[in-house]
């Protein structure tokens, strides 16, 4: 169909079905990962340990990932890394075994990261280029709403079968996103006017990788990708790093602080839920915004009112002062839903798309384990404000290369597509 009559009906329940199921998998288990490391003998520092196995795997994962989804194609992509996290959750609740649930968990990490990539290279062919920010921020805020249902839907198995019902909730959630995925079109049989890439479709299936050029044109490969748009990366890249570095950091800051002043921990989870809940709210306005007066006019506000609100939080000296701080930087996260994922689509070549990708969600994996490490020496070196005052330093630095480097309109984001950052505009 032409891109204009396009309707993100027509594939939402492939392109987005997988991935809240999926949200719902990991969330699951979030709340019980600590405590089933303590219960099969962990010592505290190690249960903290095996919590960062997840982004350890996602990190060393990223670039692997691009092979996978190259060679065969981001529906098996979605399929693998299913049955993969499946696998995972089946041997956390049936062995228990600290190191083989060790194992486990670094398992999570590599199937999000291969799910990640597929999904995200899915929808940047899959839809047309006027709508690509509404969708990739509606698949950021699906996964959202998937990772907040999840410890609700594993709580009743806990109480049925011990914190192992997490985990089985786990697989039978990973379980129906990989038969979901099976219902992921076949890119190579969509015309290129519907796939609104910009670049040529690949296929979803074995035999017919996505992003693949001619078939006597050489496969891209990270290291050519990572040359050809190194001034991206150093760029624009570096504004990645920094978002992600400000949101991980903003997931822990808002219990430390609450705990600091003394809040009881049921006032703590109401606060840190009222800040979940509006970051929820809003991912379509934002993508709306994106495809409407361009990506710097929700990147840049993303990360001051993050900052602004992790300024105010070493203020918060009562309940009220800290709701008002987490309100306003689960705001800012919202309107940020999709950021990375658009920009990094107007970016990513193709072909070379999965290889581009996998380098962009490597350099976010960084700026993911960074963050809580910088919030981490600071507090030890200084103090909890300290520390938090840093990453509202890191908010504001990110807007800064964000405003010099992303296009200021539409039209310059469609320009860029595959090609190295455009002026600032």
């Amino acid at each position: 169909m032409p891109a204009e009559d396009f309707s993100l009906r027509t594939i939402a329940v492939p392109a987005y079905g997988p991935t809240l199921l999926y949200g719902l998998a990991t969330g699951a288990i979030l709340p019980v990962v600590a405590i089933t490391a303590r219960g099969l003998g962990a010592t505290v520092a190690l249960a903290a340990l095996l919590i960062t196995l997840t982004g350890v795997g996602s990190l060393l994962t990223n670039v692997p990932a691009t092979v996978v989804t190259t060679r065969f194609g981001e529906k098996w992509a979605l399929v693998a890394a299913s049955a993969w996290c499946a696998l995972a959750m089946v041997l956390a609740a049936a062995v228990p075994v600290l190191w083989v649930f060790a194992v486990a968990v670094f398992m999570v990490g590599m199937a999000g990261s291969v799910f990640g990539l597929a999904r995200q290279s899915y929808l940047t062919e899959a839809v047309p280029l006027y709508f690509r920010a509404r969708a990739l921020s509606t698949l950021g805020g699906v996964n959202r709403i998937g990772v907040f249902i999840g410890p609700f839907a594993a709580a009743g198995a806990i109480h049925f079968l011990g914190t192992q019902g997490a985990y089985w909730v786990g697989a039978a959630a990973a379980v129906g996103a990989g038969i979901l995925s099976f219902q992921v079109p076949d890119l190579a049989l969509r015309s290129s006017g519907s796939s609104g890439s910009g670049g040529s479709s690949g296929s979803g299936g074995p035999g017919g990788p996505a992003g693949r050029g001619p078939e006597d044109a050489p496969a891209p490969t990270v290291l050519g990708i990572l040359r050809s748009h190194a001034r991206v990366f150093r760029t624009i890249g570096i504004g990645v790093l920094l978002i992600a570095a400000v949101r991980a950091t903003r997931q822990a800051v808002i219990p430390l602080w609450a705990q600091h002043i003394g809040l009881d921990p049921t006032a703590t989870a109401l606060i840190y839920g009222l800040s979940g809940a509006i970051d929820m709210l809003i991912f379509y306005p934002a993508g709306k915004a994106m495809d409407t007066w361009g990506r710097r006019s929700v990147a840049v506000p993303c990360m001051l009112i993050m900052g602004a609100g992790l300024g105010l939080l070493p203020l918060a000296s009562g309940p009220t002062g800290l709701l008002l701080a987490a309100l306003l930087i689960g705001f800012g996260n919202g309107i940020g839903s999709g950021i990375v994922m658009t920009l990094g689509a107007d970016f990513s070549p193709s072909p070379g798309r999965p290889q581009f990708l996998g380098i962009w969600r490597l350099l976010a994996d960084l700026g993911t384990m960074g963050g809580p490490g910088l919030l981490a020496a600071v507090t030890a070196l200084v103090s909890l404000s300290a520390g938090i005052g840093a990453t509202a330093v890191l908010g504001l630095l990110g807007a800064a290369v964000l405003w010099r480097w992303v296009p200021g309109r539409k039209a310059r984001a469609a320009a860029s597509v595959g090609q190295g950052p455009p002026p600032a505009g």
